[in-house]
């Protein structure tokens, strides 16, 4: 009863083209979800993900779900979860993805994922980690443990979205520290993150766990930059 007055005043709006959504519809109408530019590069070895680290950082195995194109869908999403509130998104696209993963044999065997952090102030500006959903979901899809204090900002780098490739490179490399005391006989880390644009965010973070002994790093992102 409370929620059909609830519905009537305050209806769910899809979150990808705003309009009604159905009862099982879930934060994105069905026809949005069926029109998502999935890359499906987890299916796929030397991918473009993969490619950006070659020469970098070693990486066992690198994807991103989704196409992330400039006033697209997908930025609208991400939009809404990093600045509108919308962490429940965060939790939608991990099981999505997560799910996916887990039937790729590059992925079966992940034991610990670790979310890329935001700086203490960022986080607490914006009330929460917008990948921190995300990752817990996709370490739930893959039976695996999770941890979102083993790695952590040492400086804060300033948004990424104003910055040169240059730029972001010289930044990164000291803004992450890793707490090696945490990582507990893991052998496969996930990283996951948002948006890879330059993977200069992810590269850093490889980097922060290089003390850590016998153990391969793979990647996860929400999407990729066009």
């Amino acid at each position: 009863m409370l929620n059909d007055i609830e519905s009537l005043f305050f209806p769910a709006l899809c979150l990808g083209c705003n309009s009604l959504l159905l009862k099982k519809e879930n934060l994105i109408c069905t026809a949005c979800r069926h029109g998502l530019p999935l890359t499906n590069y987890h299916r796929f070895k030397d991918n473009p993900v993969e490619k950006i680290f070659y020469g970098r950082v070693p990486v066992e195995k690198a994807t991103a779900f989704l196409h992330f194109e400039k006033s697209g869908i997908v930025q609208k999403l991400i939009h809404q979860l990093k600045y509108r509130g919308q962490e429940s998104l965060g939790t939608l696209i991990g099981e999505w993805m997560g799910t996916e993963l887990a039937t790729s044999p590059g992925f079966k065997d992940i034991d610990l994922v670790l979310p890329v952090p935001l700086h203490r102030q960022k986080e607490r500006k914006r009330g929460y980690n917008q990948v921190s959903l995300f990752a817990g979901s996709l370490a739930k899809a893959l039976n695996s443990d999770y941890d979102e204090k083993l790695l952590k900002r040492s400086s804060q780098s300033g948004t990424q979205t104003l910055k040169s490739r240059v730029m972001r490179w010289y930044n990164k490399d000291s803004s992450f520290e890793a707490d090696m005391l945490r990582q507990t006989g893991a052998k496969h880390i996930l990283l996951a993150d948002d948006v890879i644009t330059t993977g200069a965010t992810l590269e850093a973070c490889i980097k922060a766990l290089r003390n850590a002994k016998n153990v391969k790093v793979s990647i996860a992102a929400m999407a990729i930059t066009v």
